[in-house]
């Protein structure tokens, strides 16, 4: 057999350059690597069958021979934290290791709100970006690589990153906060391994034994390693997508350019969507116009545009030139102008709007502003539009899209969390659960389910899981009512019933109309405080807000009870708690009088003489969650009611 050059596991590798034979590598490849301290640490990869391999790390060599499938691993001793290091792997190539450090690795996993990269955020903590600088904190990026068939041996690729002014843009915003404020109290070096894919439900990151008590879903993953079934699918989904006309008017006759005569456009507000405003139900391309007046000194600065949030896609030109697109609805559209662009006078706005599905447009309540220098133009109010294309659903055809193998079970376990397993961690973040809400009962098994396989997997039983429960989101309601979104923070809650897990409450940090709402640094923060006390074992800190304890009836009073009061109870505004709701036996709720007394909250309505559940911020969105304890932490939200 040919002999094969040794392959190190990707996380060890400088950009994921795969090694083979006849690949010439560098001596030295400085990736930057965090191992973790005070656990022993595996080394491994892949060589010839029978290859001798030695892996020389501190004044210490490590011996060991390639398996005939090619494996092969060599365990290091436990270590303190320090650094940097440099470590070389010899077998019939020589791999040169640098700049590697010994602290505390963290997995960061989950949804969008964990991939939320500090660029997104770079206007709310322009500080905190300007003066990154800590050689010590790492990110490392699992590539977002599928696989509903097997588990792979290797991610994709990747490479660490430092939290400097170069890389800071890239580092997920929540576990960056997390590691700077573990950073400032430890001053440990800490790594993070972000393995996170945007939208994807919490069975995708499961593998196939933890589904073994939730049958319908560990159906689905057998069907799915059916590659001739996939193949239907997919096939399906391409030819039977709804056909468009054929061509863009809006590209075709150059609305962007000043030289267009507009002709038959009509009026429309920014902000706001399309189908509010006099469009039914159109999925297409709609173009928006405007001349906007720039006073003579601002051209001479330097500019950007904000256009908020667009459903869901947009390109925008300002006289002609683009300046800037975006390719989705989430992120929010913060551009660039280039010099040269803007000029004093009149100048023309254009945006190209693109929506699939669901209403189309730009999105109320964000930040729509030219701004250069000390000046700032607004830009809502009325703009002229035009609609340039029409999808149109063709007659009879399946309406199904293909397969999203990152939505499906085990997809992700297979790519992004196998091949991790023997790279030693710390702990576990988790920022999911925006794409499960529609089944809370479900979540409160499976995310259980989760954390005890990992943690099987990782051999590190009592591994601390962190996770965050869903802020706020949606439209607010001023009656008391049912929800779904707190039904199911409620079985996110539901997990703290496991040994060291810990939740951040962030109930308060929620934006109506964003579900990756920007006030990410206090959601690092409060996983980081619950690190301290879980991870840390610092046994007298106040990791979280008031948690419901017990509620006792007295006469037409209820009286609520917390643990994890610090030093008491108060509100964030200094009022008297709101959203408090209690109800008699016929579950009818109506908003409570409450009252702080000591560690405890008082609570009556003059329509419930005879009290007996309570529910607290049981909302979507609840209007004024302002409970807290006195160290600032928010009250979780809770009921008494459950069936």
């Amino acid at each position: 057999m040919k002999n094969k050059a040794l392959k190190l596991f990707g996380l060890l590798m400088l950009a994921s350059v795969a090694l083979h034979a006849e690949v010439r590598l560098p001596k030295v490849i400085s990736n930057g690597m965090v191992l973790q301290r005070d656990k022993k640490v595996k080394v491994w990869g892949w060589a010839a069958p029978g290859e001798r391999v030695t892996v020389s790390f501190k004044n210490k060599s490590f011996k060991t021979t390639a398996s005939g499938g090619g494996d092969w691993q060599v365990l290091l001793p436990a270590m303190k934290a320090g650094g940097p290091y440099t470590m070389t792997i010899q077998g019939s190539n020589r791999i040169e290791l640098d700049d590697i450090l010994i602290g505390d690795v963290w997995i960061c996993s989950g949804q969008s709100n964990m991939v939320h990269q500090m660029e997104l955020h770079n206007v709310r903590y322009a500080k905190d970006v300007a003066e990154a600088n800590n050689n010590a904190i790492r990110h490392f990026w699992v590539a977002n690589v599928a696989n509903m068939q097997d588990v792979q041996q290797d991610v994709p690729g990747g490479s660490w990153k430092k939290a400097d002014p170069e890389n800071i843009g890239e580092f997920s915003a929540v576990a960056y906060f997390f590691a700077e404020a573990l950073y400032q109290k430890y001053h440990v070096p800490i790594g993070l391994i972000n393995s996170s894919w945007g939208g994807s439900p919490i069975e995708a990151w499961m593998s196939n034994e933890s589904l073994k008590d939730f049958p319908e879903l560990a159906k689905i993953a057998e069907k799915n390693r059916d590659t001739a079934y996939i193949n239907k699918m997919q096939r399906m989904g391409g030819v039977n997508r709804a056909s468009a006309v054929a061509e863009d008017k809006g590209m075709k006759e150059k609305w962007f350019d000043p030289a267009y005569q507009p002709k038959e456009w009509r009026r429309i507000a920014i902000p706001g969507y399309w189908e509010d405003q006099g469009i039914r139900n159109l999925d297409g391309v709609v173009w928006y116009r405007r001349e906007i007046d720039v006073p003579q000194a601002m051209p001479n600065s330097p500019a950007k545009v904000f256009m908020g949030r667009i459903v869901d896609a947009d390109v925008m030109y300002i006289n002609g030139k683009q300046i800037g697109n975006t390719g989705y609805m989430y992120p929010q559209r913060r551009y660039t102008i280039p010099a040269g662009v803007l000029k004093a006078g009149k100048n023309l706005f254009v945006i190209r709007v693109t929506n699939n599905a669901g209403k189309g447009g730009f999105v109320p309540d964000k930040p729509y502003q030219l701004i250069a220098g000390a000046d700032t133009i607004d830009l809502t109010g009325y703009w002229q539009y035009k609609v340039g294309l029409v999808n149109v659903p063709k007659r009879g055809a399946w309406q199904g899209g293909g397969i999203a193998a990152q939505n499906l079970p085990t997809a992700l376990y297979n790519s992004m969390i196998y091949p991790l397993l023997n790279y030693g961690i710390k702990g576990f973040l988790w920022y999911q659960g925006e794409s499960n809400t529609g089944n809370p009962n479900l979540y409160a098994k499976l995310q259980p389910a989760m954390i005890k396989d990992w943690r099987a997997k990782w051999q590190t039983p009592d591994a601390p899981f962190l996770y965050v429960q869903l802020p706020g989101f949606m439209e607010m309601n001023y009656l008391p009512s049912e929800s779904q979104w707190a039904a199911f923070r409620e079985a996110q809650a539901s997990s703290l019933d496991m040994p060291n897990t810990g939740m951040a409450v962030a109930i308060d940090l929620g934006e109506w109309n964003d579900i990756h709402p920007e006030r990410k640094k206090e959601v690092g923060q409060r996983l980081a405080l619950i690190a301290e006390k879980i991870a840390y074992h610092e046994k007298d800190i106040v990791a979280t807000g008031p948690v419901f304890q017990s509620a006792t009836v007295d006469g037409n009073n209820i009286t609520v009870s917390f643990s994890s009061v610090g030093n008491g109870l108060t509100t964030q505004d200094g009022e008297e708690p709101e959203e408090f709701a209690i109800a008699g036996a016929d579950k009818v709720f109506v908003w409570a009088k409450a009252k702080i007394e000591g560690n405890k909250i008082i609570l009556s309505s003059d329509e419930v003489p005879h009290p007996m559940y309570v529910r607290y911020a049981w909302a979507d969105d609840p209007v004024n969650p302002n409970l807290i304890n006195k160290e600032g932490l928010p009250a979780a939200p809770f009921r008494t009611d459950k069936p």
